[in-house]
């Protein structure tokens, strides 16, 4: 399972139009899954991104999780973060996880991290989503639950 995290002070995500995922000062978090994760991809990815220390405390350090600085979680699936670049021009999307299985472990990741206690927003799984963010600092980190980067 790959992510991408990135430090925002807000982000909006819509579907047709309508507003579906809304947040404050937080994180954006867009979901790849691949096939053959499981439970300890999603514990990987939701425990990262709840403990990141990307928020800067009273002396302005990256020191301070999403939950420690009072902000929410938006969280976006996105298959093409499992996209194969090396070869041609055209992504390979081999490696990503069929549309049920990644629904289920999205859903997992998204059920995780409320149960932490954050506060969590989603966009729609399998949809044509507009994302609109200001990126905060900017901040952009990647997460692999395989560790391959």
């Amino acid at each position: 399972m790959r992510a991408v995290v990135q430090r925002v002070r807000r982000a909006t995500v819509s579907v047709d139009g309508e507003i579906h995922g809304q947040i404050g000062p937080g994180m954006l978090l867009f979901v790849g899954v691949a096939g053959g994760d499981g439970p300890g991809d999603v514990e990987y990815i939701a425990g990262k991104t709840r403990d990141l220390r990307i928020f800067p405390d009273a002396d302005g350090r990256m020191n301070r999780s999403v939950a420690e600085s009072g902000g929410s979680v938006l969280v976006v699936s996105q298959f093409t973060l499992q996209g194969d670049c090396r070869k041609g021009r055209r992504p390979s999307f081999d490696l990503a996880a069929p549309g049920p299985v990644a629904r289920a472990l999205y859903d997992d990741v998204v059920r995780a991290l409320k149960e932490s206690g954050l506060e969590v927003r989603t966009g729609v799984f399998q949809a044509h989503m507009d994302v609109e963010l200001v990126n905060d600092g900017p901040v952009t980190l990647l997460l692999d639950s395989r560790k391959e980067f």
